[in-house]
């Protein structure tokens, strides 16, 4: 159970302790092609390291993100999540799954709430798991932008992404299609992991990406890939 009078308290005092932005990116083996959770914070307020906060560790990345006010035009906000790709991570990420339709919570607390860990002497008589503002949960529904300084997510709520799936078919680089069902037809015997490298049966998931089709349906000497999306889709700046 949340505390938010512990927020509350922070927010009207004269010295509030500083607000920490969290981020977990949540892609599931149904909808990404992985099940896996990626924790983020912004590396702001003096917090350079990773932070641990309930027990969970939030790797430091640069992260900028604007337009989660609500308004009352009548609209809901597609709000921008901007993460620093200097290193390539966030690329070779996309690379290796889809990324569309990924679950993103922001979580917001405060310092003086943060695990004892992240504290001299590993002791902090302030932490508290539960004192955060309330969560506010959005689903990536494109690439914005790609380079090699950064990789944009343009977001949206829960209730735009039922509209999202209309019409049937989606513009992106990842095949939609159910693996080894109808519109897949792989039937093959070879197996390959997410990042299509040879396994067992029972390890066996396909990567969406084009290469994922073409390495399957060439064991069986079949040159007309099923692939169901459009490589190359994703924009690229």
């Amino acid at each position: 159970m949340t505390t938010p009078t512990s927020i509350q308290e922070q927010i009207q005092s004269i010295n509030p302790s500083a607000i920490i932005e969290l981020f977990q990116l949540r892609l599931t083996l149904a909808v990404n092609g992985v099940d896996t959770t990626f924790y983020y914070h912004a590396g702001t307020n003096g917090l350079t390291a990773n932070v641990v906060f309930a027990g969970i560790t939030y790797a430091a990345a640069p992260i900028e993100v604007e337009g989660f006010e609500l308004t009352s035009k009548g609209t809901l906000p597609r709000p921008t999540m901007r993460i620093a790709n200097v290193t390539g991570a966030i690329s070779v990420l996309l690379l290796a799954y889809n990324p569309l339709q990924a679950k993103v919570t922001r979580i917001r607390t405060c310092k003086k709430f943060l695990d004892g860990v992240n504290f001299a002497g590993g002791t902090n008589p302030t932490a508290d798991p539960t004192a955060k503002f309330q969560d506010q949960i959005w689903y990536i529904d494109r690439v914005s932008k790609e380079n090699i300084q950064l990789v944009e997510f343009e977001l949206t709520s829960k209730l735009d992404l039922t509209n999202l799936q209309l019409p049937g078919r989606q513009v992106q680089d990842y095949c939609p299609w159910v693996y080894r069902g109808i519109e897949c037809t792989y039937t093959g015997t070879s197996c390959f992991d997410v990042n299509d490298n040879s396994t067992t049966a029972a390890n066996d998931v396909c990567g969406k990406r084009f290469n994922s089709c073409k390495i399957r349906f060439d064991t069986l000497g079949v040159s007309d890939y099923p692939h169901g999306g459009y490589p190359g889709s994703r924009i690229q700046t």
